[in-house]
């Protein structure tokens, strides 16, 4: 592998890297584990003959000052410039961090504003979970699109060591195969989506549009299902649901899922367990599989999982 950066400058508030060649900068990224662009990255061609920042920076102490130097063995220079809290997602996260990984602390969900801890650490789960993408539901009424949560999906990080077969694969193939959702779904390891509402919603009006969801799903409800869904329900009957309200669904294996809810942060405590193979399978399909309620959500994860399995 070829790395050759040209220059390589640390401030409290952002690094920047100059590099001669496109490709050398898509090696860099591989060799450092970050995987791929997050949105605050800049890629930019600079003039062959001189460095320079392409951004002058507001913080006046955290400017940084480039000589001037002639060169003639390039063309461009890219510069890359890190935010030292970058808004994307890594696995290692969940890990020691080492001086050379970018991790912010919050990864905001575009649509909505709302911000997630790229860290979660929720009762009932044997170990720290970590973002791995987010996005937000919408209904329409009257042809008018209304924002209802926001939400994001973490992981276990020992899934990913299960997914080796998926190496290399495109964000794209991700999505469009459900087999890789079935994956980390069968994986005997923690799953949580935190849905964060964006609006008041009725709790009845919540669980009958989830119901909606799973019900047809499940082709053939035996009595554990039906007691497993009764359970569901009394959770959000007669219960108003306030705006910034946090909702955690937590797979702990393919037959049991906790719930959270908090109106105040992270829970201390879990409101249910709820246990039948065919109701969580079946929630578990209403967010990940073939149609799911959220694709921007869908699509976010398979971002995040592609750039984690290069």
């Amino acid at each position: 592998m070829r790395l050759a950066p040209v220059k390589w400058i640390e401030s409290e508030r952002f690094e920047v890297c100059f590099f001669t060649d496109s490709r050398t900068l898509k090696e860099m990224i591989v060799a450092t584990g970050i995987g791929a662009f997050p949105r605050s990255v800049s890629l930019l061609p600079l003039p062959h003959n001189n460095f320079g920042s392409p951004h002058s920076i507001s913080n006046p102490r955290n400017r940084i000052r480039f000589p001037e130097r002639k060169s003639s063995n390039f063309n461009f220079i890219f510069s890359l410039f890190i935010p030292t809290n970058p808004p994307f997602f890594s696995i290692k996260a969940a890990g020691a961090s080492s001086s050379s990984e970018f991790v912010s602390d919050y990864a905001e969900e575009p649509a909505t504003n709302v911000k997630f801890p790229t860290l979660l650490n929720l009762p009932g789960c044997s170990s720290s979970l970590s973002l791995i993408g987010t996005g937000f539901r919408e209904k329409v009424f009257a042809i008018i699109g209304v924002k209802v949560y926001a939400a994001g999906l973490y992981i276990n990080p020992k899934i990913i060591d299960k997914l080796d077969a998926w190496k290399g694969r495109t964000s794209a193939q991700i999505q469009d195969d459900s087999s890789l959702f079935d994956l980390i779904y069968q994986a005997p390891l923690e799953k949580s989506l935190q849905i964060v509402l964006v609006r008041d919603v009725d709790g009845k009006t919540f669980w009958d549009a989830l119901n909606d969801a799973i019900s047809p799903r499940i082709k053939s409800p035996n009595a554990i299902d039906e007691t497993a869904l009764s359970d569901f329900r009394d959770i959000f009957q007669n219960r108003p649901l306030k705006k910034g309200t946090f909702i955690f669904l937590t797979w702990l294996d393919s037959s049991k899922i906790l719930i959270h809810l908090s109106n105040e942060g992270i829970p201390s405590t879990s409101e249910a367990t709820i246990e039948s193979e065919n109701v969580t399978r079946s929630l578990f399909d209403v967010f990940f599989g073939r149609d799911p309620v959220s694709p921007s959500l869908k699509a976010s994860i398979s971002n995040g999982l592609a750039s984690l399995l290069i």
